[in-house]
């Protein structure tokens, strides 16, 4: 994902620092969809848009630290970079311990926003293609027999084909084409690579619950 594949969401209630701040990103490359307030903006959120959303502090409404909440409240990861006029600490402290990308006060330098706007969009890029590895992963999962997922756990929990089959009650040879397919099916050549992604995949070895 490039920074002109991305959108950056623009909240601002002063139309005259929308304006201009739109401009400003637009002639940096980066598409701009403006909102002229927060509510606006929760309406018409798509989190399948990939980006990042610039905020004003202030704003009338919902400020840009409850603009924030609100996201997080409808399960929205939107990487955030707010803009204050009043440089207020505590409040950016807030902010960044909520997860924001950057806080920047107005007027803000060009250069600084275009550099916070770019560190946004890739935190959304890695963000993006990490859930999309768990996706691809969980698919694979999904295309698993229970005896295969059995198996599996048992697999990753280091266990020997001989052990795993005393475990199930059946033949070693049966754990073995057990094994190999479901390494087929996950497109791994090795424990370790299976291991590695059951574990992205939140699935415990055998004898562990899921908490565990």
């Amino acid at each position: 994902m490039t920074a002109s594949e991305a959108t950056v969401f623009l909240v601002d209630d002063d139309p005259s620092v929308l304006g201009g701040l739109s401009r400003l990103l637009r002639a940096s490359g980066f598409p701009v969809r403006c909102f002229a307030s927060p509510a606006t903006f929760l309406e018409q959120h798509d989190e399948n848009i990939p980006g990042c959303a610039v905020l004003d502090l202030a704003m009338s409404g919902l400020n840009g630290l409850e603009l924030q909440r609100a996201l997080k409240a409808r399960g929205y990861d939107r990487p955030i970079v707010f803009l204050t006029g009043r440089g207020d600490i505590a409040a950016s402290v807030q902010a960044m311990k909520a997860g924001a990308v950057d806080f920047l006060t107005k007027p803000v330098e060009a250069e600084q926003l275009v550099a916070a706007v770019g560190a946004a969009i890739e935190k959304d890029r890695q963000a993006r293609a990490a859930r999309a590895a768990v996706e691809s992963i969980e698919q694979r999962l999904a295309s698993l027999t229970p005896r295969e997922r059995e198996v599996l756990r048992h697999v990753v929990a280091g266990r020997l084909n001989k052990q795993i089959a005393a475990d199930l009650g059946t033949a070693e040879k049966t754990i073995k084409v057990h094994r190999a397919r479901l390494m087929a099916k996950m497109g791994v050549k090795s424990v370790a690579q299976l291991v590695r992604m059951t574990e992205s995949a939140g699935v415990p070895p055998a004898g562990k619950d899921a908490a565990g």
